[in-house]
């Protein structure tokens, strides 16, 4: 496993100087915000996203993901716009070298509904889409059981469409993320690295720094190991100004793991 960091701001106020200091801070790779941001696909020109590109290479990272979270896809009076949102990030992916785009699976309706069988159509496109570019679209964990998510992923039956992990997320709002690795296993393409105290659905728990909370993270990596998973753990944080406090430690921390590139 390799460890990454999601760029919104590390404090610099600048992508550039964020870079700079993710190299200094350690990392393999990043995850790029591209939703609003200065790299949004609707207003990074071409030659934006090859310059952008050549500047990572030089920095000799993997760029490990895009982030392109909108939201979900099963509000029906927002899901043409996400939809073609997403597919102009999936475009992206192959032009900056991401093999994978995180997203929000949004609330799951009931299999078999009319909701269901519309949310697994436009999912099965954006997937079809995702793997004509040889790239990924990973559902992130969100506050549902994630049995819910895997048979929603299964159903959709696309090798384009797998899962991003986020332990603190299902912790904030009471599920063990830990067991939730032997659901999910095989299906996971990408990991937030990230911790938060114990909470429910009406009243989330605090997002705290990696190993100070109870997502049981020393635990979630040996499951993750077992499940022979090999890619990217992600250390993120909701707010930019945590981003910048915790992520020396984190970063530390996870590298002399077993089973983490140092």
């Amino acid at each position: 496993m390799k460890v990454g960091i999601r760029l919104g701001s590390l404090g610099t106020g600048s992508l550039k100087k964020d870079l700079q200091r993710a190299l200094a801070i350690g990392v393999h790779g990043v995850q790029l915000r591209v939703v609003d941001t200065e790299i949004d696909p609707r207003t990074l020109s071409r030659s934006g996203r090859e310059e952008l590109a050549d500047y990572i290479d030089s920095f000799e990272f993997d760029v490990a993901a895009l982030s392109g979270e909108l939201g979900g896809f099963g509000d029906s009076s927002a899901v043409d716009e996400r939809v073609s949102r997403t597919r102009d990030m999936l475009d992206m992916c192959v032009e900056l070298r991401a093999p994978l785009l995180t997203a929000d699976a949004g609330a799951i309706p009931d299999a078999g509904s009319r909701p269901y069988d519309v949310l697994t159509d436009t999912v099965r496109a954006l997937a079809q889409h995702a793997i004509e570019r040889d790239v990924r679209l990973a559902l992130t964990t969100g506050t549902e059981d994630v049995s819910r998510l895997a048979a929603f992923v299964a159903h959709v039956k696309s090798e384009g469409l797998r899962i991003t992990y986020d332990p603190a997320g299902l912790r904030r709002v009471g599920n063990d993320p830990v067991s939730q690795v032997d659901t999910i296993g095989r299906l996971i393409a990408h990991v937030y690295a990230r911790d938060a105290q114990r909470g429910a659905t009406a009243e989330p728990g605090a997002e705290c720094g990696l190993t100070k909370g109870d997502a049981q993270i020393e635990e979630a990596l040996l499951r993750l190991r077992e499940a022979e998973y090999d890619g990217y753990l992600t250390v993120a944080y909701d707010r930019d100004e945590d981003l910048a406090a915790y992520a020396v430690e984190a970063v530390t921390w996870l590298k002399r793991q077993e089973g983490v590139d140092p």
